[in-house]
């Protein structure tokens, strides 16, 4: 390992000549407190910037280990340190001049969900931040002095006030590891009460706008029904009140714009911790929970659907279902199925986003076209079968059926966003309407697809990436919608599928480990060795890590997936 004088006295020998010189700073150097690695060079001013990275040991960090003990707390210190680093780099960012992305000082920009980001990560107690530089150039001769004032002026002035216990303020991170044990405890409390999700009292559930995840300032605060109040004992919080949402069928019915859909999205966002001042910080749902929607278009490969749809009249096999272009009913059928594939165990669902067909067939329509003539067996039909004997729950918004007050165990009216529990007015209601016929038991269905790997990506070594926000990845040229997936909430998510996709292609896939098997393996491998493992040494600095069932979701997605 080099020194911070070696690299000094480098910087001053290469000083204008032409920008490929700055190839040779590659490496690690000691500045005594901490250790820069730059370890990729961009090749001219204007091309993607340099990634550098910064190791602080254990000893100069000074971070207590009861703040990175658990997973859970790990994560949420590295957020809470990425989040820092990133305040303080702002101001450094540009002020070192020079043409192109010169001057540039950039790390992950976190939203308000709390991800593990390859940005920056705790072992042990040591601190590894990854990030991006801009190193200067005048035209494409190298500005040696501008990167030196990058690298000894305003990089150790941001790493001091960010990366070091003794200089940040303590209490803000002690909040935010607090938050975060509240945060589990709730979680593992689900399964012990029978829950599948709990909302706190006094949580803000609408969003500024559509476009941003912030809170809605002047919100309607939510309060549970009384019928539904669950009361907990955090570990730092104390006791905090809320409504817990039941195993089984749980329905959420009332008028448009009272709420429905809003407190649906803020359960499909609750598998993820969330930032304090986010309004949803105590709003926690099943970890494994899968938005469920219609997704015309989308390639299916050899997905089992004949629980939901069967004897087609073209006589096309629905129990290994493959279409390059599936309808919105064959879609969402498939997409349930990879759901419980994925070990899913609470489906949610809006009306709005799903297909008519596979929700529920009205008796008028069922006495025209007879059931010999149809070939859907709607949603409503599987849903009790689908718990009772999946222990897979539901929570679906309708706001203009009342089809599903039958089968629903809880119905809540959303009123002015205020929760009603409305569950026997909807049942006697519903007495004097006929109910759809459940079908009883929930079918043997394929659980063992058994992918082989895409030969062209094991052959060629420099597979080429490209993410497009949260919408789409491409893989050697092969694009991968994702725009459906409503639970990815960045796009370093997106960009660490796309890895995690030529990961399973290349290593994992066989022919004989089923797609839950690869889940599961690529999830230990999370576990144990975290995002920065998808790589040989040159890491990228921006990843987040997705949910498995967002990762299933993704291969399945790619169209030259091979059964």
């Amino acid at each position: 390992m080099k020194t911070s004088i070696e690299l000094r006295n480098h910087l001053k020998s290469i000083d204008h000549r032409g920008y490929p010189a700055y190839k040779d700073l590659k490496g690690q150097y000691d500045f005594r407190d901490y250790v820069l690695s730059i370890d990729h060079v961009q090749g001219d001013p204007f091309a993607a910037p340099s990634r550098l990275s910064v190791w602080v040991k254990k000893e100069k960090a000074g971070f207590p280990a009861e703040f990175y003990d658990t997973p859970e707390k790990r994560v949420t210190m590295q957020d809470h340190l990425t989040r820092l680093f990133a305040r303080w780099v702002a101001g450094g960012s540009f002020q070192a001049k020079g043409s192109g992305k010169s001057g540039l000082l950039s790390v992950s920009r976190c939203g308000q969900q709390v991800l593990e980001r390859t940005a920056l990560r705790v072992k042990e107690g040591d601190v590894v931040l990854r990030f991006e530089a801009g190193f200067p150039a005048n035209g494409r001769t190298i500005n040696a002095r501008e990167l030196d004032k990058m690298l000894f002026d305003i990089l150790p002035d941001c790493v001091r006030k960010s990366l070091y216990y003794a200089n940040i303020d303590q209490n803000k991170l002690k909040t935010a590891i607090r938050l975060c044990e509240d945060q589990q405890y709730i979680r593992e409390q689900l399964p012990k009460l029978g829950l599948c999700a709990f909302l706190a009292d006094g949580s803000v559930l609408p969003r500024e706008s559509g476009v941003s995840e912030r809170p809605m300032k002047g919100a309607v605060a939510f309060v549970s029904p009384d019928s539904l109040k669950v009361t907990l004992k955090l570990p730092n919080k104390g006791e905090v009140s809320g409504m817990g949402i039941p195993k089984g069928i749980t329905l959420f019915v009332g008028g448009g714009y009272h709420g429905k859909s809003t407190i649906l999205q803020a359960l499909q966002n609750g598998v993820y911790n969330h930032i304090a001042g986010d309004g949803r910080e105590l709003v926690i749902t099943d970890s494994s929970a899968f938005k469920l929607r219609a997704e015309d278009g989308r390639s299916i490969t050899g997905v089992d659907i004949s629980p939901f749809i069967k004897n087609l009249p073209n006589k096309k096999d629905t129990v290994h279902f493959s279409t390059e272009d599936a309808s919105g009913s064959t879609s969402q059928a498939a997409n349930l199925m990879e759901a419980l594939e994925s070990g899913s165990s609470l489906i949610l669902i809006d009306e709005d986003t799903s297909a008519t067909n596979f929700m529920v067939r009205d008796q008028l329509m069922a006495q025209v076209i007879t059931s010999g003539e149809e070939p859907i067996t709607p949603f409503i039909s599987r849903v009790r079968g689908m718990y009772e004997d999946l222990g897979v729950s539901s929570i679906i918004v309708a706001g203009s059926s009342g089809s599903y007050f039958h089968v629903a165990d809880t119905i809540i009216q959303m009123k002015e966003y205020v929760p009603i529990d409305i569950t026997q007015k909807a049942k006697q209601a519903a007495k004097d309407y006929p109910g759809e016929t459940a079908e009883e038991g929930f079918p043997a269905f394929n659980k063992h697809r058994r992918p082989r790997p895409d030969m062209a990506l094991k052959k060629d070594d420099r597979i080429k990436i490209k993410t497009m926000g949260t919408s789409e990845i491409s893989l050697s040229r092969e694009n991968v919608e994702l725009r459906y997936l409503e639970q990815l909430k960045d796009q370093e998510q997106s960009a660490a599928l796309a890895y995690l996709l030529k990961y399973a292609q290349c290593k994992l896939m066989d022919g004989k480990r089923d797609l839950r098997q690869i889940g599961d393996l690529l999830e230990n491998q999370l576990d144990q060795k975290g995002l920065e493992s998808l790589f040989g040494g040159d890491v990228s600095a921006q990843l987040a890590r997705p949910r498995k069932q967002e990762v299933l979701a993704c291969i399945n997605r790619y169209r030259r997936l091979d059964m």
